[in-house]
């Protein structure tokens, strides 16, 4: 009886699957099937939404800009770049007697109260900052910043010094050492600063930054207008320095000491160097500094070929007209306000000061009492 009922089983199963044979022969010809029709969800294709059911646009019509891909997003700001040297520079003790003075170094060494105050430090605590150095042709270093150091040391009795080694170009090595005094040296000549200057420019000039093409009264303006900004100063108080290595030394000296103001020592260095002879002679005999407007004279004779000794004497024996004018330079300025103010922020604190210092005066001292009736 078992046997009887399987087979009775499958014949369903079988018809069923001719049925979908049949189906299936009929969707070939090109109708549906009765068996699609009867099952709506299986045939029905899925929901689309409302921009899913527009039409297909055409191949060559435009970008719907709601289609088209998002921008870029901006770039980002390249990262801060390390600003440390590749190589690194390792500190080293050399000998004092390997150390050797840079070439035509413009800044004096002197051993004066501030080298005292610096001696003492060193014996102290030793070299704090190390000296800056490079190879030296003939053997041994170069100094390029450090040169107050070393001396330091040398008075302290010590037999080397912390020095950092780095090969650099001539120019290189130039602008370093003349950046390094210009900057952390607290009392600088005219002289130092003028050959310092100077040789910032001819530096500069080498490497190429002069303005090519530029009227010949203009060449190297560029240069000395790098100079000034990288210390604080305009082109023509630049060129007035440099004018100032014209001098004969005898005239350099008396500037640095201050028995020649500035300005007419600019105006005389325009004149001849055998007539500048006669003019120091002159100074250190009338014991008499020319003022501007002399100075000026002096010059102009020079380029008409009028000046000579009995000439040089005759004007500087002249009485000096008092003006109402004092004329206080840059460099005396400097130890009171530093580099960094306008000559503008001078004045006004320098009329500040004047202000407070008469206020606290005698009354003798200041403009004169009104008279007051008694009565």
């Amino acid at each position: 009886a078992g046997k009887d009922k399987a087979p009775k089983e499958k014949a369903p199963k079988q018809k069923t699957t001719e049925s979908k044979d049949k189906a299936a022969a009929k969707a070939s010809k090109g109708r549906p099937a009765k068996a699609d029709k009867a099952a709506p969800d299986k045939a029905k294709p899925p929901t689309r939404d409302k921009m899913s059911q527009s039409k297909a646009a055409p191949e060559n019509a435009a970008p719907n800009p709601q289609e088209a891909p998002a921008p870029a997003a901006p770039e980002q700001p390249a990262a801060p770049r390390d600003g440390m040297r590749k190589t690194k520079e390792l500190v080293q003790d050399l000998p004092l007697s390997e150390l050797h003075p840079f070439k035509n170094h413009p800044f004096g060494v002197r051993d004066d109260a501030e080298m005292q105050g610096l001696v003492e430090s060193v014996k102290a605590a030793g070299v704090n900052q190390p000296a800056l150095v490079r190879p030296r042709e003939g053997g041994g270093y170069e100094i390029i910043a450090g040169h107050r150091r070393q001396r330091a040391s040398e008075l302290a009795g010590f037999v080397n010094m912390p020095c950092i080694v780095r090969n650099m170009t001539d120019d290189e090595a130039i602008l370093a050492m003349t950046d390094d005094n210009l900057r952390h040296r607290e009392h600088i000549l005219p002289t130092e600063k003028a050959k310092a200057l100077q040789q910032q420019v001819e530096a500069i000039s080498h490497q190429g930054t002069v303005l090519k093409g530029v009227a010949e009264g203009d060449i190297g303006k560029r240069s000395t207008e790098i100079v000034g900004t990288r210390n604080g100063m305009n082109y023509k108080q630049v060129q007035r320095y440099i004018r100032l290595t014209e001098l004969v030394p005898d005239l350099q000296k008396m500037l640095d000491e201050k028995k020649l103001a500035f300005t007419p020592a600019v105006e005389i260095s325009f004149i001849r160097p055998k007539h500048q002879k006669y003019i120091a002679v002159s100074i250190e005999g009338q014991q008499s500094s020319p003022s501007l407007s002399q100075a000026q004279r002096l010059r102009k004779l020079d380029q008409e070929g009028k000046l000579n000794g009995d000439v040089i004497d005759g004007i500087l024996m002249e009485e000096k007209k008092e003006v109402d004018k004092v004329i206080i330079n840059s460099a005396e300025l400097e130890k009171y306000f530093g580099k960094d103010k306008s000559p503008r922020q001078m004045k006004d604190q320098i009329m500040a000061l004047l202000d407070d210092w008469k206020a606290k005066q005698p009354p003798e001292l200041g403009k004169p009492e009104k008279k007051t009736d008694k009565s």
